[in-house]
């Protein structure tokens, strides 16, 4: 058999049954339900009640959790549907690092009580590749999602490489996710993505809006990645995420690689919350928070940025088209001296505005966040990856990043911007699957929060 499945669970033409051939569980045929109308989960107590009107004909379901030992195709046309509370683990102890490559299209219906999550039987960064999606991925859709110990280097024999997607030579490993059709759509909404080993998200085409989701340990365990990356070819909301402990930056924005076919980016990133990004990298003056090249020009505001390394920065050459861009308000906190100083206005490659808020002593305009435990010993050039040697405390999903009362970060934000997609983008294979609480008929649109004149996410 082919090292890499077509599929690991085959639909056959008349949709009787799955064959699997790297699925350790077998996924059962979706057309069968049990008499409420829900499908059985394996490994779950209780049974998923579900909505649908029917899949598209064709469509490959998963039901049931699924431990790949194979990387995992979708062929170009077909879509795969993966159902609330299905847990995909990859093996790590094989000879080429698992990867799911999305020719096709993908739809991940988690919901807040039943994600779906896509981990490793090791559970340490860099076990397997990631999702990764090809130059026809027409809809791709991550709702509830939890992407984890991701970012293994592909191989010659890995899909990732026979696609033309990556190159068995990438620095660092491929991305947990990675979109690059200019003509596609996507959505990561209410997702957690945490300890992959490189970048969190790459996007190189496509049209896709990112919310409520959380981006944890980004270039975990190196000196490299971003939780979002973006370069030409992209238009993108970006709203009401938080993004802590990202190695290089929280964002990096960028039009490489635009040429006549590939259109410049367009992006608003507005109302996220970046804690402790940047400090892996203090021999190098690239990055710490967010990083502007190649004439991006994005509307960047109402962000909150707390003890990273700098502010907002581009490169001495090929930086951001500032003429077209919006890059204020947003607030910028240090608890340090050092944080405050690389920061300033004086600092290098930094760029300032004066509508934006900035600590100009340490300590100064605490966000007051309502439950964060800030490292005692925090350096923001910390090169070490040691808690003990000033490096960010381990992400904690008990934290709480929202702010208490009288909180000078609840106002003086701005709401007269124009965003991407201000009534969403339609998933049409969504459309006839309606999951617990995409019930509504008009829940296959997507469409990022609403700004708010509060600075940060409300999560």
């Amino acid at each position: 058999m082919k090292l890499i499945n077509k599929i690991a669970c085959l639909l056959a033409v008349a949709a009787t049954a799955l064959v699997s051939a790297s699925c350790e569980n077998d996924n059962i045929n979706p057309y069968e339900y049990n008499n409420n109308g829900g499908n059985q989960n394996q490994g779950s107590t209780e049974v998923l009640t579900t909505k649908i009107a029917e899949y598209p004909v064709g469509s490959l379901v998963w039901t049931k959790d699924t431990t790949l030992t194979e990387s995992v195709e979708i062929p170009v046309g077909t879509s795969l549907y993966i159902e609330p509370g299905v847990t995909v683990t990859c093996k790590s102890d094989v000879q080429v690092p698992i990867e799911i490559v999305v020719l096709g299209n993908l739809y991940c219906m988690g919901t807040a009580e039943h994600p779906v999550t896509f981990a490793s039987d090791a559970k340490k960064a860099e076990d397997w590749g990631g999702i990764i999606c090809g130059y026809n991925s027409q809809e791709v859709v991550l709702n509830h999602v939890d992407l984890a110990y991701a970012g293994a280097t592909p191989t010659e024999s890995s899909a990732s490489f026979q696609n033309h997607l990556f190159k068995s030579t990438i620095d660092g490993g491929v991305p947990a996710f990675h979109f690059c059709n200019v003509n596609g759509k996507f959505v990561m909404a209410n997702c957690f993505l945490h300890d992959n080993y490189n970048d969190q998200t790459y996007f190189t085409g496509g049209q896709g809006v990112i919310y409520n989701c959380i981006f944890a340990d980004s270039g975990n365990a190196t000196d490299g990645g971003e939780a979002i990356n973006v370069k030409a070819g992209c238009k993108l909301d970006i709203a009401n995420n938080i993004i802590y402990n990202a190695c290089t930056n929280a964002f990096k924005l960028s039009n490489a690689g635009n040429s006549e076919i590939i259109p410049l980016t367009q992006l608003a990133a507005y109302n996220n919350t970046i804690v402790n990004c940047g400090w892996r990298r203090a021999k190098n003056k690239k990055g710490g928070s967010i990083w502007l090249e190649k004439a991006i020009a994005p509307t960047f505001v109402n962000n909150l940025v707390y003890d990273c390394r700098f502010g907002l920065k581009q490169p001495k050459k090929d930086g951001a088209d500032l003429e077209h861009s919006t890059i204020a308000p947003n607030y910028y906190f240090a608890s340090t001296e050092t944080g405050v100083k690389q920061m300033s206005k004086d600092a290098d490659m930094i760029i300032w505005n004066d509508n934006d808020i900035k600590s100009n002593v340490a300590g100064q305009f605490n966000p007051l966040f309502r439950n964060f435990k800030q490292s005692d010993v925090m350096n923001i050039n910390c090169e070490i990856d040691n808690v003990q040697k000033g490096a960010p405390l381990p992400f904690d999903r008990s934290w709480n990043f929202n702010f208490q009362q009288g909180s000078q970060a609840l106002s003086n934000g701005i709401t007269n911007f124009q965003r991407i997609f201000p009534n969403g983008l339609a998933f049409f294979g969504m459309k006839k699957v309606m999951f617990l609480d995409n019930s509504n008929d008009q829940n296959y649109y997507f469409a990022a929060p609403a700004p708010t004149t509060r600075f940060g996410a409300a999560l």
